[in-house]
Formats: structure tokens, sequence, C-alpha cells
């Protein structure tokens, strides 16, 4: 299995992630591209360092968002990418994009989903009250964090928690979900009814 891994920032999902295939956790698989709207993104440079294939598209250099995600599918098509793995991607996707790709993108997002969609979500968790935390690596459809579910890990939230504290806590488990959600996929374990992923 091939994975596209498009990110934005710090790239510590995708560094999880390849951490899992290096190590045999994920069988099977390889990165084949790792893709950024911003040049000096970190986990574009560790990509390079670790001589995976890399490419910079400034977003602001296309006519809206379907030709920029034209541009990503064109890329990602030559690279003979099978999951799409968006890892702090800090851009909405385009129908178009999910379209060339149902069912094989996935996302990771800071929250129980449904709850707390869109951005600072560990924020919106600590100001609602909630007693647990957590995150949830989902299928990628038209809407923002709305896609099937594939799995979730759980924290609890303390009575002395800031945004900084949760997040921590909350990313410690992304990096365990998130190549645990790879390795299903690669394996070949998942079965999407609707909105009901099951693990065979």
């Amino acid at each position: 299995m091939r994975i596209g891994i498009l990110l934005s920032g710090r790239g510590s999902n995708f560094k999880a992630i390849k951490a899992a295939i290096d190590n045999g956790e994920i069988k099977n698989a390889e990165i084949a591209a790792v893709i950024s709207n911003k040049s000096d993104a970190a986990g574009l440079a560790y990509a390079k360092e670790c001589g995976l294939k890399t490419v910079y598209l400034n977003h602001k250099d296309f006519d809206g968002r379907e030709a920029y995600d034209r541009e990503i599918v064109k890329h990602l098509s030559e690279s003979g990418v099978d999951l799409v793995c968006l890892a702090g991607f800090m851009r909405i996707i385009s129908p178009y994009f999910v379209e060339q790709y149902r069912n094989r993108i996935i996302n990771i997002h800071p929250s129980l989903l449904p709850a707390f969609p869109g951005l600072d979500a560990q924020k919106q968790a600590l100001d609602y009250g909630v007693k647990f935390a957590g995150c949830t690596v989902h299928f990628v459809d038209e809407k923002m964090d709305s896609g099937a579910i594939i799995l979730q890990k759980c924290v609890p939230v303390k009575d002395d928690d800031t945004e900084e504290t949760l997040s921590a806590r909350i990313l410690e488990e992304e990096h365990r979900a998130y190549p645990e959600a790879v390795r299903l996929i690669a394996e070949g374990r998942l079965k999407t009814e609707g909105r009901h992923v099951k693990i065979l």
C-alpha cells in the first residue's frame, strides 16, 4: 500500500506513521509522497531528510480550491498512492478531491467526534466542561470532520487541565491511533457500511 501524506506543520502524526512502518508494525506499506502547502513545514523538511519524495504546492498560486486540489491529485496519482493521510493539513479539501479518493482519505481530529469539530477542539472541550476528550481517526467526506469513524482513543479531562496540557495528552493518543488505523487498512481489516466501520 502506497501512502500519500498531506501536512502543513510539524508532521508529528506523519512521523508516527513512518516509525510504525519502519519498525514493522505496519507491514506491506510505504510512504510514496509527502505534500505540503507550507514551504517551511517542519514535516516537509523531515521527509526530505528521510529521502522521501516531497512536493511543496502553494495554494495561493492556484485559482480556487479545486484547481489546487487537482494538482495535488495529479502528484498523488503519479506516485501511485493508494491511501491519503491528512496529517495536520490545514485546508478543507474539495468535493473533487474526495471523489477521486473516496474511502481512501483519512484524517485524525483531536476530539471524540461528532463532538467539537473544526478548529480549537481541545479548547472547545474545556469550555464545554466535558469529563473525557480524545481523538478520532475518520474517513474524509465532503463535510468538515464528518466522515465515518474508524477508531477513537479517550483521555480523561483533569480539573487543572489547560488547553496545552490536554492537547499534549491527546497528541500521545493520536500517535497510537493513527498508525493503528493505517495498519488496519493495510491489512484489509476494515469493512464500511454507511456510517459504520467494522474492524474484521
